[in-house]
């Protein structure tokens, strides 16, 4: 379980790498407050805290660096949830030290069809203040086993209840856009459900929506990629995989080998795109083997930077 501060006892090579000088005095406090709250458990539950985590709500981030988190936690996840939740701590201490306005969102995603409550978003945060933010989901555990979940849903709360002016702003100047990383192995529906978007997200009238179109939408504003774990060996995953390429592109989907590895992905990714690959892979080569720092910092490299540009304009040459 990694821990708030600077406490590496448990890394592999803790004395290999050093988080940066410049925020220890948050990391410190950080650590503080996680003492003072005692040790970190993600209780039981049969509902999340909806005071935290409704979706009826805008949610917004005047910070030029927002991130969004957003994890599909319904049974054919398994134990991912949890591996993706419980390195909370790392990924927030290790990005934040290359943008200290680093701010976060985490989503939990089921299917709207069966499950209480299929979207959970909290608002954006910082610092330890994520862990009470975080311990507000609710790993519903549903689905409904038809190799899809509401992603949609997810894709039209993003597009319609998220601000972020100041990073949309930025990337009007400069063309680099917030990050937005999403975990899971299932398709989605191809269109919104408008009585689902009104009941849950409180949505008005809507004329119908494609998902396909939902999904270009949130481009426009974020830098999205799909980290999936594999649903199956077959002709699901085959189908699944065809459909996430063909709304989002085939470099923004990338293939997850093992629960443990998601979040060092996630983070590399998002190092790399700010320009501290190296110390990333510092990072992981304390707390791995040097053969599982070479086989994340490989993956990560063959993903075309160039992805990250395209827009709905440039949907002719998506999946190249």
């Amino acid at each position: 379980m990694y821990s708030w501060g600077d406490d590496m006892q448990d890394w592999v090579n803790p004395n290999a790498y050093r988080f940066d000088a410049a925020r220890a005095a948050a990391r410190a406090a950080d650590a503080d407050a996680a003492k003072a709250n005692g040790p970190r458990a993600y209780h039981t539950r049969h509902e999340p805290v909806l005071e935290l985590t409704d979706p009826s709500k805008t949610v917004r981030s005047e910070s030029a660096n927002p991130l969004i988190v957003a994890v599909d936690v319904t049974g054919s996840m398994q134990t991912w949830p949890a591996e993706i939740f419980d390195r909370l701590p790392l990924l927030y201490q290790t990005l934040s030290q290359y943008r200290p306005d680093l701010e976060v969102s985490f989503v939990a995603i089921g299917d709207a069809h069966c499950d209480r409550f299929p979207l959970q978003v909290t608002d954006f945060s910082k610092g330890y203040a994520l862990e009470e933010r975080l311990k507000g989901l609710y790993g519903e555990g549903g689905g409904g086993g038809q190799a899809r979940e509401s992603y949609e849903l997810f894709a039209y709360f993003v597009a319609h209840k998220v601000e972020v002016p100041a990073a949309a702003a930025r990337a009007a100047e400069t063309g680099e856009k917030p990050f937005l990383v999403l975990f899971g192995d299932e398709g989605f529906y191809p269109e919104v459900n408008a009585k689902q978007a009104k009941h849950f997200l409180g949505a008005g009238f809507m004329k119908k929506v494609k998902s396909d179109e939902l999904w270009r939408k949130v481009l426009e504003t974020w830098d999205l990629y799909h980290f999936r774990k594999d649903y199956d060996q077959g002709d699901a995953d085959r189908q699944i995989r065809a459909q996430w390429a063909d709304a989002i592109g085939e470099q923004r989907i990338v293939r997850l080998p093992a629960k443990e590895r998601a979040v060092d992905y996630a983070m590399g990714l998002v190092a790399r795109s700010w320009g501290h690959f190296d110390d990333f892979r510092g990072n992981l080569g304390a707390r791995q083997s040097e053969r599982t720092v070479d086989a994340v910092a490989n993956s990560i490299l063959a993903i075309d930077p160039a992805a990250s540009r395209l827009t709905s304009g440039d949907w002719s040459i998506r999946g190249k």
